[in-house]
């Protein structure tokens, strides 16, 4: 029985350049499409860069865009997004500088992240007791809908805002915004609020939902972001911003 194979088009390159490159890969049973990088790297590439830590789907750096869709490749399989001949295309993730190959720079990602205030700062220290904040109240719950964002990248890489937009916060910043002006214990609220009302802040949203569709931890940063709207369009009726 003749052995299947992959036609996986790879994009190779600096930030300078790059193009397309073909490689011949055998199709397994349970593949992934990271299955196939490492491959590609272990014995046709060697040079070939990528990222990769934990391979179970928790640290987000595997992040690709396979087949035009931004990915987790590690928890991608091949069967799900596999051509009709057999084909795979695998580039970097979009909206970000490309350093080589398939390496992204993410420092314009969490230099956005940090715009919005999206540090907690808190009123007490690690000296005093632990602060109360009830389970079932409706910020902490609003607050725990976002806060698994692990910062892979994927809903940057697929919001049409900042492909269109560069000084656009993004949903991943914004998600982020979100679950702090949510959490009682915090003292930035005010001046979160105000870091995310600018030109560049929630209302550039165009409610696409690509963030949200795209999202490997099935969070909701576009509900995020029309919360923010809302808390960003009160406050500035009250004169607070």
């Amino acid at each position: 029985m003749q052995e299947q194979r992959l036609k996986v088009s790879v994009w190779r390159g600096d930030a300078q350049s790059g193009q397309f490159q073909t490689y011949e890969v055998p199709r397994r049973a349970s593949q992934t499409v990271l299955d196939v990088v490492t491959h590609i790297q272990r014995h046709l590439a060697p040079d070939l860069g990528f990222r990769f830590a934990c391979r179970v789907g928790m640290c987000g750096s595997c992040a690709m865009t396979v087949n035009g869709v931004a990915r987790w490749t590690c928890r991608t399989h091949v069967q799900k997004v596999v051509g009709p001949q057999g084909e795979l295309e695998i580039a970097p993730l979009a909206n970000l500088p490309r350093i080589r190959d398939l390496v992204t720079d993410m420092r314009e990602f969490f230099d956005k992240w940090a715009r919005p205030e999206g540090r907690f700062v808190g009123q007490t220290d690690r000296h005093e007791p632990f602060a109360v904040v009830k389970p079932d109240t409706a910020p902490r719950q609003q607050a725990d809908a976002g806060i698994e964002c692990i910062g892979c990248g994927v809903c940057y890489a697929s919001c049409d805002v900042v492909s269109q937009r560069p000084d656009y916060l993004g949903p991943a910043a914004l998600n982020r915004a979100w679950t702090l002006v949510n959490d009682e214990r915090d003292t930035r609220r005010q001046a979160r609020l105000g870091a995310v009302a600018g030109d560049a802040g929630c209302h550039a949203c165009h409610t696409q939902g690509s963030c949200t569709l795209r999202c490997p931890k099935q969070l909701a940063p576009t509900a995020s972001i029309a919360g923010l709207k809302r808390l960003v369009a009160r406050a500035a009726m009250k004169g607070e911003l």
